[in-house]
């Protein structure tokens, strides 16, 4: 019986690691930004694995017909390879951020390496930039307590989200559509791909098509499309003001 208890504590233990460790929205391990406030119409667009030649371009070109700005998450090694497009990216307005240097599982990284990564990362975009990111990625969600605390102690903070798209595994323009309009409720900010962490060249047509569906839809409901750290900004305002609030 012993045993038993012994052996079900020890599973429900590791469940739980495992959920924190991975589910975007769990904060067990750590704080970590995952949405802005509940339906404050705002939409934060992040797109995770890039550059990724030729579909960031095609992003890009689709998001400045709607005068849209979002969020990337650089792979390093990519960076290095079309700085070009890194560089296309900050004229137009996008944010560039941390996703690595070459995209590993970080739950089964060290310390030395993830810092490594991170840094690597940093160094790259600084290159082509002038400036290091401000955002972190971890690559599949994944995360440990320690990883937090080697992002924190670079000065970045940690970016999850609380819609995914599941565009990587490419179902077609319109299951990713529904599979994001089933989740959005205002203050949304989805998980797409404009690349892949596999290599350099990875088809996100899907994605790109996807992406203006979404505005099309959206926009005339009156959702505003945001970097994060514009819904950042919106919800540390809202809180600035509930506590003044509390305080009158």
């Amino acid at each position: 019986m012993l045993a038993s208890l012994i052996s079900t504590g020890v599973a429900a233990l590791a469940g739980t690691a495992a959920y924190q460790a991975m589910a975007p929205w769990a904060q067990g391990f750590g704080r970590t930004f995952v949405s802005g406030a509940p339906g404050s119409k705002q939409i934060a667009f992040t797109y995770d694995d890039g550059p990724n030649d030729p579909h960031t371009l095609r992003l890009m070109d689709v998001l400045a017909r709607h005068n849209v700005r979002a969020m990337f998450f650089l792979i390093g090694q990519y960076v290095r390879q079309r700085p070009d497009i890194v560089c296309d990216l900050v004229k137009a307005g996008h944010v560039v951020g941390n996703h690595t240097f070459t995209h590993p599982h970080l739950l089964v990284s060290s310390a030395v390496e993830t810092r490594n990564q991170l840094a690597e990362c940093q160094s790259a975009v600084q290159e082509v930039t002038g400036e290091s990111p401000r955002l972190f990625r971890p690559p599949f969600g994944g995360r440990r307590p320690a990883t937090l605390r080697i992002v924190r102690s670079l000065d970045m903070v940690p970016v999850m989200w609380n819609v995914t798209s599941w565009d990587w595994k490419t179902p077609g323009v319109e299951q990713i559509v529904q599979t994001c309009v089933r989740q959005i409720r205002g203050g949304d900010l989805i998980l797409m791909h404009d690349g892949s962490h596999i290599a350099m060249g990875a088809d996100r047509s899907q994605t790109v098509i996807a992406t203006e569906r979404l505005i099309e839809r959206y926009k005339p409901e009156g959702f505003e499309f945001v970097t994060v750290p514009e819904m950042m900004e919106r919800v540390a305002v809202r809180s600035q003001s509930s506590a003044l609030g509390r305080q009158s």
